[in-house]
């Protein structure tokens, strides 16, 4: 039966909804509250740091850098710009959904966090993409060409339309003033069509597109390197597999949720009490795990790449006193020079095509 035909006058007893009286489990509030603080403040430490040391050490090569490179950079300064704003989520959980900063920053935090949403995922399908191109087909033309103003023409484009994505949520979102002021998202009119439209523009646009493309890549690349005569074993492999599996752990839960919460939308009825109270109550559990990747991705994009490595010894290396003017880094330990420099330019670039090592790809 659906909802349009439910018999309302049953809705109520004693004007308390009716599945009020269904309800029998007990959840424990403060102890979630507690366990995300301490997630909140863990991916603030560790993905601030990491994040800080990824946009350091490559910023300066954001020029020549190759497509790959290009776009680690872009899912780094993605992730440091929610990594920013934890602290107010941190408060905000603390206090039990208070919000005391103002509606400014309600919707400017909610705006950046929604934009990262979509941001980081973009860029790591085309990062996947570009690196399985680079791979496989090395005369097909890259998506972010080091000459021309076409990688900058199509980076603006993803920030533009993931901040037009945010945009469709952010202009709902408030400081209501209930017993205590919160920022919620809550449209004034047509709140289920509105939580439909976004809650599936979420799940196809940063869950389902990118997820197909990074996985379906990753796979092919794992085909390809198998083949390749430089890689370093089963390593290689597994390191690809790896890639596709932190996304859809640090995302399909949070989705999973979403996509219940949009059915007990649609037709409250369909769900008990408890179930109800359980997908709300993890909720902001999942969504706090998803930011998990703030902290995954500068590791598995960055520091298990040689490359990186080198290339931020050699950076901490300039910036350390040295004494008299005779010594200097070689021409093959040059920071800005791709993969450490030096090398031979052909075996250099068919060893970073072998490697799964997403930085690892030659300039």
């Amino acid at each position: 039966m659906g909802t349009h035909e439910h018999n309302h006058s049953l809705d109520y007893l004693n004007g308390t909804p009716w599945f009020v009286y269904e309800c029998t489990i007990e959840l424990d509030a403060d102890y979630r509250r507690i366990a995300l603080f301490l997630l909140y403040l863990f991916i603030f430490i560790v993905g601030l740091l990491e994040n800080s040391l990824v946009v350091w050490v490559n910023w300066r090569r954001r020029h020549s850098a190759n497509g790959v490179l290009f776009c680690i950079i872009n899912v780094s300064l993605s992730d440091l710009m929610v990594i920013v704003i934890l602290p107010f989520f941190m408060m905000e959980v603390t206090m039990d959904k208070v919000w005391l900063w103002g509606r400014f920053l309600c919707k400017v935090t909610n705006l950046v966090y929604v934009i990262n949403f979509y941001s980081s995922s973009f860029f790591l399908a085309f990062m996947t993409l570009e690196r399985y191109l680079s791979l496989t087909r090395p005369t097909f033309p890259a998506f972010f060409p080091v000459v021309g103003r076409r990688r900058w023409v199509l980076c603006g484009g993803l920030w533009v339309f993931s901040l037009f994505l945010a945009l469709m949520e952010n202009v709902h979102v408030d400081l209501l003033e209930w017993d205590e002021p919160g920022c919620y998202m809550m449209p004034e009119y047509h709140f289920t069509e509105w939580f439909v439209t976004v809650a599936f523009l979420c799940l196809i646009f940063q869950f389902l597109g990118p997820a197909a493309v990074i996985i379906t890549c990753n796979v092919l690349i794992a085909r390809a390197v198998k083949t390749a005569p430089d890689v370093q074993g089963r390593r290689d492999v597994w390191l690809v597999h790896v890639y596709s599996l932190v996304f859809i752990l640090c995302w399909l839960p949070y989705h999973m949720v979403m996509f219940l919460m949009l059915i007990d939308d649609i037709d409250p009825y369909i769900f008990s009490c408890n179930v109800v109270e359980v997908l709300y109550f993890s909720f902001s559990v999942v969504q706090s795990l998803s930011l998990f990747h703030c902290v995954a991705n500068p590791i598995l994009y960055n520091f298990l790449s040689k490359s990186f490595r080198n290339n931020l010894i050699n950076t901490v290396v300039t910036y350390l006193p040295r004494e008299g003017t005779g010594d200097h880094v070689g021409a093959g330990t040059m920071p800005n020079a791709p993969n450490g420099g030096g090398a031979d330019p052909g075996k250099q670039r068919k060893l970073s095509n072998a490697s799964t090592s997403q930085s690892d790809v030659g300039s």
